[in-house]
């Protein structure tokens, strides 16, 4: 469906464009949906999938007493768990930025769950229910708090491939985790859907009130639980007042009663690409030409980076809204499809390389 893919020329771009070209759901068919992104976007924010998916809470206590919660997904057919031809793919799913588990994130789960992953949802510190323990929040570009994650996981199921999907600016956290880590980062591969590159850029230039509104009310809901205890740390009145998510973010990072900073300084240590040099993990970046939330491919998308690192992987589409992707019948997303059978393909990649160089397999 005129889908373009962007990269450096490799076997594993190769053997990405043979198993993405055999993918039924990229031809697609041409309906109504995909020409009103903007109505995508909300139908995305407040529909959830039906059934619900059920959730197994697990809360992970941080090396400063702080919480993360993952929620391991076991919709209706009862709990994930390893499947007898060896162990299932444990499935990290970082929701946006405001912490908003969309209904979009949900349904990749279900799927996830029908393709043989073992789905979890990683929730910050104070985002959808999990309890706040410190007066200190998870900042935009801050990849500690994912690192402990992750590194629980692998000791939990040492024997599983770790694999990592975000959505919309939850990207930014994926993104800086995977440039910090390096080669450290314990992924065999990550996918990015409909990601911001550029946070700076993107809490600048605004967003649509249509996708900003939900996100600013949903963020000042849970922070308002802790307004007490933040009261030592910030400005609670400003911080609730808040018009745009750029005034939040900066009254909850930047302008700090103990240790202020400046909007600048800010960025320097919490732009996703920062260490983008470093990654060594292959990220799928599946984006859409007419992203509402994104200013235009030209200005927004780091075109040179898929040209130049053999790690990043640009798929573009002309059409499907921000987190969208609809394709006909209830509850699709063929984004969602894609972002599966590219795990699929490099874990057959991966396979392949290793019979050909004689190499064990890890145990």
């Amino acid at each position: 469906g005129r889908c373009r893919l962007l990269c450096k020329p490799s076997a594993l771009a190769q053997h990405l464009v043979r198993s993405l070209g055999r993918s039924a759901v990229l031809r697609g068919g041409h309906w109504l949906w995909p020409r009103w992104p903007r109505l995508q976007m909300l139908r995305q924010l407040l529909k959830l999938p039906e059934p619900e998916p059920a959730v197994a809470r697990e809360l992970l206590q941080l090396p400063d007493t702080g919480l993360v919660a993952l929620d391991w997904l076991v919709g209706p057919w009862g709990a994930a768990g390893d499947g007898g031809g060896g162990p299932s793919p444990v499935l990290l799913l970082i929701p946006n930025a405001a912490g908003k588990v969309t209904g979009g994130l949900l349904q990749l789960g279900l799927r996830a769950l029908e393709w043989g992953f073992i789905p979890v949802i990683f929730n910050r510190r104070g985002h959808n229910g999990c309890p706040l323990t410190t007066r200190r929040l998870q900042p935009f570009g801050d990849p500690g708090d994912l690192q402990e994650a992750v590194t629980y996981l692998r000791c939990r199921h040492p024997a599983a491939p770790l694999l990592a999907i975000s959505e919309g600016s939850g990207s930014g956290l994926l993104l800086a985790y995977l440039g910090e880590s390096g080669s450290s980062s314990h992924l065999a591969a990550a996918a990015c859907i409909s990601p911001i590159f550029r946070g700076r850029d993107w809490f600048e230039a605004g967003m649509p009130r249509l996708y900003e509104w939900p996100l600013l009310l949903h963020l000042k809901r849970g922070l308002s639980r802790y307004a007490g205890s933040l009261a030592e740390a910030v400005d609670v009145d400003r911080l609730l007042g808040s018009r745009s998510l750029r005034e939040l973010e900066e009254t909850l990072f930047c302008r700090t009663k103990s240790c202020p900073t400046s909007w600048e300084a800010y960025w320097e240590r919490n732009e996703p690409l920062r260490d983008a040099d470093e990654v060594a993990v292959p990220v799928l970046c599946l984006c859409s030409a007419d992203d509402p939330v994104r200013s235009p491919p030209a200005r927004s998308l780091p075109l040179e980076l898929f040209r130049s690192s053999p790690y990043f992987f640009l798929l573009l589409t002309p059409r499907g809204g921000h987190c969208g992707f609809p394709r006909q019948g209830p509850g699709r997303c063929w984004g969602h499809e894609v972002v599966l059978e590219y795990f699929r393909a490099m874990a057959e990649f991966l396979r392949a390389e290793e019979r050909r160089k004689g190499l064990p397999r890890p145990r």
